[in-house]
């Protein structure tokens, strides 16, 4: 880009068309490391909000530390439905970069001569001499050199190049705050809420012995207030003891309620694990909630090698439940908003199985 759109939540974006943002690609269907995705060419043309500045991002795969990458956002409800990457289903929230887009008006009337000509943006993205087609795009979701017939492939997405598009931000750094801020992703008070707890936790913590006093003061408080309780307790599994299990047969659209903290931990080691799934602390704010369950998953890419894999035991989606970096230090408010995994021990229905649940 020759100068960035500077896309801030909330405002309206019309995709570019599939030719133009081929001519931004490069032979592997990148554009500064991001791949454009097949999976993305349905949104061609289309007028879309603004869900979050993607200024910065996590990779869990490569640690805990938050990544700098330059001129993207997310798209509202836009996700990665996984058809060209073997079926995944981790519903990944897009990238998209601003290359690939344009302003336009939430309420689009007839376009001037001179927006006809320009586009309503006035930023042009920056072609590439050796244009990019279609075929290359679909060629990029696999490793380098491998067939598209490959019996176990390697596949390449967003996720797997976060790495590669981005850069190290420390999570000192202020600018990504101010950011945070300015682009509408996040509230002052949310923000302030946030540095509070990482202030009250580092004090909780600290070793000075009056670290229990302080997280069952928190918990009264927070109860009282109708808050999220300490995120930060310690699973009450015995080492050695094999974490418990209970199948409930959860199908798309069931409505179940999120047990409540204390039920969870009695299910977790003192790793936060449940049978090798973690228990995030961003999880815990969704306790005693209820929600829809969205899908089940049994598959999905491993960033970090780029295989598919495959889950021994089961993983629930929930509606509109996401990571919203509220409690982590090194990616604090990373927008990416990726879905927790539940085990079906977390939850418990609220409606009647469907009849083909209850036959089975």
């Amino acid at each position: 880009m020759k100068k960035g759109l500077n896309l801030c939540a909330e405002e309206w974006v019309e995709v570019r068309s599939k030719e133009e943002i081929l001519a931004t690609l490069d032979k592997r269907g990148q554009l500064d490391g991001l791949p454009f995705m097949p999976e993305m060419f349905q949104h061609c043309g289309q007028r879309l909000r603004v869900y979050k500045r993607a200024h910065k991002t996590c990779d869990p795969p490569n640690g805990l530390s938050a990544r700098r990458m330059e001129s993207a956002v997310h798209l509202e409800n836009i996700r990665c439905n996984g058809q060209a990457h073997g079926g995944c289903q981790a519903g990944c929230l897009v990238f998209w970069k601003e290359a690939w887009l344009k302003r336009a008006e939430p309420h689009p009337e007839k376009p001037s001569a001179d927006q006809r000509v320009s586009g309503s943006s006035g930023v042009q993205p920056q072609f590439h001499n050796n244009a990019c087609t279609e075929q290359d795009v679909w060629s990029g979701t696999r490793g380098p050199g491998e067939a598209p017939d490959a019996n176990d492939p390697t596949y390449v997405c967003q996720s797997t190049r976060v790495g590669d598009a981005t850069k190290p931000l420390p999570w000192w750094e202020p600018r990504q705050y101010v950011e945070d801020y300015l682009s509408g992703n996040v509230r002052l008070t949310q923000m302030a809420a946030s540095f509070l707890f990482f202030i009250y936790h580092h004090l909780a913590g600290s070793g000075l012995g009056f670290g229990s006093f302080l997280r069952w003061l928190y918990d009264i408080f927070q109860k009282v207030r109708g808050g999220t309780p300490y995120p930060w307790r310690m699973g009450q599994v015995p080492k050695g003891v094999r974490t418990p299990s209970l199948k409930l047969g959860l199908r798309e659209g069931e409505q179940v309620r999120v047990k409540s903290y204390p039920e969870i931990l009695q299910t977790l080691d003192e790793n936060w694990n449940n049978r090798g799934m973690y228990f995030d602390a961003e999880a815990v704010p969704f306790c005693n909630g209820t929600f829809r369950v969205l899908k089940r998953v049994d598959k999905i890419i491993d960033e970090k090698t780029g295989k598919i894999l495959r889950f021994k035991n089961e993983a629930i989606i929930l509606e509109d439940v996401v990571c919203l970096a509220r409690y982590a230090k090194c990616r604090k408010f990373c927008p990416r908003s990726i879905y927790p995994y539940w085990r079906e021990i977390w939850l418990e229905r609220v409606s009647s199985p469907p009849k083909e649940a209850a036959q089975d």
